[in-house]
Parts: structure tokens; sequence; C-alpha cells
């Protein structure tokens, strides 16, 4: 195994924390490890506690390493929210090879003129999507280098966020004794491996239900156009579960996996499951249709609420349908439900990768794949993500020495903290 051919996503969720370690071959990537851990100091998409949120990344990171058997020192990191604008840019630069060959250098310097745009102070840069580059007027290039030209121009989207935003989530990887090779945008993640190319030019609509909050994306032309996110997700469901059988929240998300439905009408009442009620020792018996009434009503108010986002963005068709995606969508029924709601083509979108196949990994397997391709035509170094060091021969992660310098020791202690300004430079000055 090379290194220098693994990436590592990490997907900070409001109910889990998602980390994918990927091997890059030929362009091809597999799946080698997995780690997820009870995402501690999220609330609805947000980060309210960093400690918490820092000891729950430690904990995705080091199921993951136990799985490779190797040290994880970078990661990729997915980012989400209302916070994100999008807006298009256009960048120009003249060709200064002397052969007029387009090099990276060329691609590298149009890419960076296309970011010269004026910007509020509180919100921070954090990618260019390149849509198409033109040379000497020859439109429709992905990738020009090699091409012969005097002139040439880039045309893509250019993605900003709230500095707060960034720079609390820089915090939080960082302090759990990681750098940040790269940032991506989370429904472009997505889309990468949820929807097809004809799905993408037609105009589809990517629904992304987590657990604390909705990601509506539109793509339409090929390109991501609008996104947005519902404060709603799984998480309502099982509050609604724990009031309407008197049960505690735990056991409320245990029996939403375990028992629930979506869908009314195909639920089963012979099957039947117990639960313990607050404030006494007595258990009570309840069934799959039961709960399937709360469970459905409260779906069903989070697709209408994404039918009026969709609708405030512009959009009143998509030939592409609707594709469905995020944790919550593992739950028999969701499909039957959403295709009552919208009159249109749905589907459910499941990463086709060996120990991934569920949709709460769609995002994480997304940021692989989305950021080795942008790195590509970006020139980005992303690698190396791991070590060659055994997980029970490395140092502990003790928390109450480590929450403020992970991982400091006398070797790396120089080159991590010249890493750690180098990044905070690049994102903040």
């Amino acid at each position: 195994m090379n290194n220098s051919e693994i990436l590592v996503s990490l997907d900070i969720g409001t109910s889990k924390i998602k980390v994918i370690i990927g091997e890059v071959l030929d362009d091809s990537l597999n799946i080698i490890g997995v780690g997820t851990a009870k995402s501690l100091g999220m609330k609805k998409g947000a980060i309210v506690d960093i400690d918490q949120t820092v000891q729950s990344i430690r904990s995705a990171i080091e199921q993951a390493e136990r799985m490779v058997g190797m040290q994880i020192n970078r990661v990729v990191v997915g980012i989400n929210g209302n916070h994100i604008w999008l807006q298009p840019c256009h960048g120009v630069v003249a060709v200064q090879n002397e052969s007029r060959e387009i090099d990276d250098e060329d691609v590298t310097r149009v890419i960076d003129g296309a970011q010269v745009v004026s910007i509020p102070p509180e919100r921070e840069i954090i990618d260019v999507v390149p849509e198409q580059f033109i040379v000497d007027g020859l439109d429709g290039i992905t990738d020009p280098r090699g091409m012969i030209g005097v002139r040439l121009e880039m045309e893509g989207t250019l993605i900003t966020c709230s500095k707060t935003v960034l720079h609390n989530t820089l915090k939080c990887v960082e302090r759990a004794g990681l750098e940040v090779s790269d940032i991506c945008l989370s429904p472009l993640a997505s889309g990468s491996v949820a929807l097809s190319s004809d799905e993408k030019n037609m105009g589809v609509a990517l629904i992304d239900v987590g657990g604390g909050c909705t990601t509506v994306s539109i793509f339409e032309n090929d390109y991501l156009v609008a996104t947005s996110t519902i404060a709603l997700g799984g998480d309502n469901i099982t509050k609604d579960l724990s009031i309407g059988l008197r049960t505690s929240t735990e056991e409320a998300e245990d029996i939403k996996l375990n028992y629930g439905h979506a869908f009314y009408d195909d639920a089963d009442e012979n099957e039947t499951f117990e639960v313990s009620i607050i404030g006494s020792n007595n258990r009570q018996t309840y069934n799959q249709l039961q709960i399937s009434d709360m469970i459905e009503a409260r779906m069903e108010e989070i697709f209408e609420f994404t039918a009026r986002e969709i609708k405030r963005m512009g959009y009143n068709e998509l030939p592409g349908g609707f594709v469905l995606t995020g944790g919550t969508m593992a739950m028999p029924g969701v499909s039957e439900l959403a295709q009552s709601l919208f009159y249109s083509n749905v589907r459910i979108a499941i990463p086709d990768y060996i120990g991934v196949r569920e949709p709460l990994y769609t995002t994480g397997v997304g940021i692989l794949q989305f950021a080795y391709r942008n790195a590509k035509i970006q020139g980005k170094q992303l690698y190396p993500a791991i070590s060659e060091v055994e997980h029970e021969s490395k140092p502990k992660r003790n928390p109450k020495q480590s929450q403020t310098k992970p991982r400091e020791t006398k070797e790396n202690k120089k080159k991590k903290e010249s890493g750690i300004a180098n990044l905070f430079k690049y994102f903040f000055d």
C-alpha cells in the first residue's frame, strides 16, 4: 500500500462523525477503513461545544485507525450550512510559456485570478470549482494542460462561507491532532456519488436528510446551482417518538432504527416491541403501525418544507426528479412516502462501495471522490494522509492532556506548528 495514494474524509454531522479512508489506484477509489462515532457538541448542523466535538472526532479517527493499523495525519473536511454562498467567477491570464503550451502554473494562475473579487470581511473563500476553461475563444474544455494557446480563461463557481463557522471547524480538527489538507462543500461531494451525469444535466434535487438538518441542493446543466439547509431532520423524529411513547431519547432512537417505518400504509401491525416508560418501572407494548403514524407526520413535514425551499429557489419542475440520501433515508417506507408527495421520480442514493453501502456515508465517500478530482484540476497536494505506524504502538491520545496540544512530541513540534501556522495564514490572512 502506497501512502501517497490514500485520502481520508471527515464528515462532521449532527448525529454522527464519519471518517472514511480511501485508496486511489488508477483514478479508481477503494474504501479501506471506516470510523463512526456519536456526534456530541453539534446541534442542527452547527458546533455548539468545541471540546465535545473534538472528543467525537478523536473517537471516529481512532476507530478508523484501528481498522487499517495506521495513523491518520491529514483529512479532507466537509462543510455545509445556510452560511454557504455560491457565485459565478471568471479568470483570464496570458499563457507565459514561450512554446505557448499551457501547464500547471497557467491553470493555477487563472484559478487564482478568478478569486480576485470583493467579498464581505466576515466571509472567506473556501474553494473555486471550475466549470469550463476557454483557450483562445474555444470553450467547453475540462482540462487545458498540454494545449497550445495565448489566452487562457476559466469560468466557474466561487464558494464562500462564514469565517466564524470555518474557524470553529478548523479549530476542532486541529485540536483533534489533525491537519486539514482541503475543504469540500458537502452538497458537491454528495452529488458526485449520488447523482448520475444525466440527472445533473436534466435538473435534479438532491435531498440529504441528516440527524439535525436537511440539505436541499439543485443541480442543473451538470453543475450545482443552489443549496440550502432546513433545520429539520431525523432527531426531530426521535424527539416525537420520545414524547409520544413517554420514553427516553436513547430508547426512542433505538426504536426508530429497529422498528421505524415512514409509510403508514405499509407498516406492520404485528411487529411489536416493549418500551420503558419514564417515571415508572412499567414497560408498555406498541406496534410498528402506531409509531409509523408519528414518523410519517414528521417526514411529511420535512418533505413539505423541502418542496417550499425548492420553489423559493425558483425551480418548479425538475425533469431529473428527486434523489434522497442521508442517514434518515435508511428507514423503510421513505421512498414510498416521498413518491406520494412529490409526484415525480424518487430514488434513494447509496454509495456502491463495500463497507459503506448505507445512505449516511454518501457525503463521506463523495468528499474523497470530489476532492481527488478537484485537486487534479487545481494542482492541490492532498497526500500523504496517513503514516505507517501501528495503532497499538503509537502514543495514546489523552483527552485531558491533548485538548490544546494533541500529539505534541519533540520530534514533530516544530513541524506541526509550522503546518498549523501556514494553514491559518492561508484561510484568514
